[in-house]
């Protein structure tokens, strides 16, 4: 069975009611357990907050999953990688909730991560091969599901160590997401497109309770689970194609917290800290510093993603190339102006709101009072 749009629609639908519905009974699952935020220096919440509210989006993720995928037809796959996808998003779920109650060392966490990319990558989830520009196929059979697990546990991480603000790992999760379903669709990846839109779907129903004031957190099961699953979208919706801009679509719609990753593992590894060790280096933590709250630090990133969301799907829509008649790739120079204007605008925005909050660390004029 190929899945459709209308079906991407209705799963989407599906997974968000599900996940706004349960997250309620995650929050008196974690209070009854004792997995609770507690206000902590190195967070933005002033008050105690339940996980475990990745235990929702894993429902609504099975749920969906089970209806729309279980019989769906992934493209160039021997055979449906959802059974593994679904066994990995339960793996890492059950060791982020625990991680949630017992705050398990950082070996442990990457562990299990490593465990559920593996599960992941033996059930279907691989990129045997990529296309670059000017190079076309590279491929890598032997190294590729290697390669693959490698890159999920990088998702996985990206994602939790983003998710530090109400909001911020769900809201950005969701609107990368839709963004990736948009192009898995008309890269004919349909199957893919559904786990996406899934995804988004599970992301924003748990948004419902995570939006600032958040009544609930995703904890670490949430957040290593939108990792794994953003990493299995961007494999089975993008990178499994011929188009030569699949390679860079992934990395364009996750820049946002890939960036921000970056800056902080440099920065621990600049003042020899543990890689792993929490502090108030991240981008949020750096907006809050300035004066901005919760909520105008969502509208700046939830517009950051949009920006390259944007871009994302203007690359791969706007028909800025053609093949001739020998079947030699061509560019249109209207429509070739019109993306690199595009990718240029993106490209100033971007570096300028890094050199806002990285370099000058400026001080805005409300004399540090935050901004909702």
């Amino acid at each position: 069975m190929n899945p459709s749009e209308l079906d991407a629609l209705y799963a989407f639908l599906a997974a968000a009611a599900i996940a706004a519905l349960l997250t309620p009974l995650t929050m008196r699952l974690a209070r009854r357990v004792g997995a609770v935020d507690q206000p902590r220096e190195r967070g933005l919440s002033d008050r105690e907050t339940p996980l475990l509210g990745g235990l929702a989006v894993f429902a609504a993720v099975a749920i969906a999953g089970e209806i729309w995928l279980r019989h769906a037809r992934f493209l160039h796959a021997a055979h449906s990688p959802w059974a593994g996808i679904l066994a990995a998003a339960a793996v890492i779920t059950l060791v982020g909730a625990l991680d949630d109650r017992f705050d398990f060392h950082p070996a442990v966490k990457l562990a299990g991560q490593i465990l559920a990319a593996v599960v992941a990558v033996r059930g279907g989830v691989n990129v045997p091969y990529i296309t670059l520009p000017f190079f076309g196929h590279l491929a890598f059979p032997q190294a590729g599901p290697t390669l693959t697990a490698i890159g999920l546990v990088a998702m996985m991480n990206v994602v939790n160590f983003s998710d530090g603000a109400d909001g911020l790992a769900a809201g950005v999760c969701a609107i990368v997401a839709v963004a990736f379903a948009v192009i898995a669709f008309n890269l004919q990846q349909n199957a893919g497109g559904v786990l996406a839109a899934i995804t988004a779907g599970a992301a924003i129903g748990f948004l419902f309770h995570n939006f600032p004031p958040a009544s609930s957190f995703m904890g670490d099961a949430g957040s290593n689970l939108l990792g794994l699953l953003m990493g299995c979208v961007a494999v089975e919706g993008e990178l499994k194609t011929s188009a030569v801009v699949a390679f860079a679509l992934p990395m364009i719609l996750l820049a946002v917290p890939f960036l921000d990753t970056t800056f902080v593992v440099l920065k621990r590894l600049k003042y020899r800290r543990p890689v792993y060790a929490a502090d108030q280096e991240h981008l949020h933590h750096r907006m809050a510093r300035i004066g901005y709250g919760v909520r105008s630090t969502l509208v700046f990133f939830y517009g950051w993603t949009l920006m390259l969301a944007g871009l994302a799907v203007a690359l791969r829509f706007i028909p800025y190339t053609y093949d001739d008649a020998a079947g030699h790739g061509h560019l249109r120079l209207g429509w070739s102006i019109l993306v690199v204007a595009i990718g240029l605008i993106v490209l100033v925005a971007s570096v300028y709101l890094i050199y806002v909050l990285e370099i000058l660390k400026f001080n805005r004029r409300t004399g540090g009072r935050p901004r909702q």
